[in-house]
């Protein structure tokens, strides 16, 4: 496994595991997913995973309990990551969530406690109160934000006082803006961009198009599996397929792989299994030319605004 190159407590895996899915049904993973979540978690850690994120939102703190549970004696060696969701983020409100976290991950310490989303009205300022107050007692140790535009995490930054150390965001081959300004801070100051749907729900899978969209409700809702959409994704998963041949690999692995290379970027996928966890994990491994990456960069379908490549890199 590797790992992002930052001063950090503990080392910050380049791959970990997002955890949206346990304990919530919505994904239709079934009733035994719970068993197999916790199966999940004891593989990424034999994998050299040490970054684990979940939310007190995620099946309303089912996953927080789900994900503890299975970290057992473990907890303390790994960076767990969990979300306040900002109904209300005012500074007292976020300690007391913060704890209800804590209690509900088993954990005497949040090593990574962020604001799963800005407020529209609650300023940081009060916010970021709660989250230094948090640091200072030792309840929290990084901070950090999610989808949160260069700006307002520079705000939050300067309202903590502190380095707000990560910016969750969705990111993936499909959704490429945080290339024009998050990831060159990050890099710029030494912080971390933490991308979400790196997969883009299964959509870079290759697994899926326009006459056979996927099943589950969750995708269903998902505006990337239209038909059009699917449609013109195929050259992109075409190109996928090409650098994946090349590599002994599948379209999903070189879809993180062009994430990854960039130093400051970590990736959590989910895993609805023991074997998608592998192979998710075996994609930090992957070292793509500089061929591939500007194919897949420039590949129709995706996001950049550079020149399509039709044909297989090399």
């Amino acid at each position: 496994m590797r790992f992002v190159p930052l001063d950090t407590p503990k080392p910050i895996s380049k791959i970990g595991l997002g955890t949206w899915q346990f304990g919530s049904k919505e994904w239709g993973y079934g009733p035994d997913y719970e068993r197999r979540a916790a199966d999940i978690v004891r593989r990424a850690l034999d994998l050299g995973v040490t970054l684990f994120d979940t939310a007190e939102l995620y099946g309303f703190g089912r996953s927080e309990r789900i994900l503890g549970a299975a970290l057992g004696d473990d907890r303390e060696k790994v960076v767990v990551a969990s979300k306040i969701f900002p109904v209300l983020p005012v500074a007292p409100v976020v300690q007391q969530r913060a704890v209800a976290s804590a209690a509900r991950l088993g954990v005497t310490s949040i090593d990574l406690y962020q604001v799963h989303q800005p407020n529209p009205v609650v300023a940081d300022t009060t916010t970021m109160r709660g989250m230094r107050a948090l640091q200072d007692v030792g309840l929290v140790g990084e901070v950090g934000v999610s989808n949160y535009n260069l700006r307002r995490w520079q705000f939050a930054e300067a309202a903590l006082g502190r380095r707000v150390l990560s910016n969750q965001v969705r990111y993936s081959m499909i959704d490429r803006r945080p290339e024009e300004d998050l990831l060159p801070y990050a890099r710029q100051t030494g912080r971390i961009v933490i991308a979400y749907s790196p997969l883009a729900q299964g959509f870079l899978s290759g697994r899926y198009d326009a006459k056979n969209p996927p099943s589950g409700a969750v995708r269903r809702a998902n505006p990337y599996f239209l038909p059009e959409n699917l449609e013109r994704g195929a050259a992109l998963i075409e190109t996928l397929r090409c650098v994946a041949d090349a590599h002994h690999a599948t379209p999903s692995q070189i879809a993180l792989a062009y994430l990854l290379r960039h130093p400051n970027v970590v990736a959590i996928p989910g895993a609805s299994s023991v074997e998608q966890m592998e192979r998710n994990a075996a994609a930090a491994e992957i070292d793509l030319t500089d061929d591939e990456h500007a194919a897949l960069a420039g590949a129709p379908g995706s996001s950049a605004r550079s020149p399509a490549w039709r044909r297989c890199p090399g």
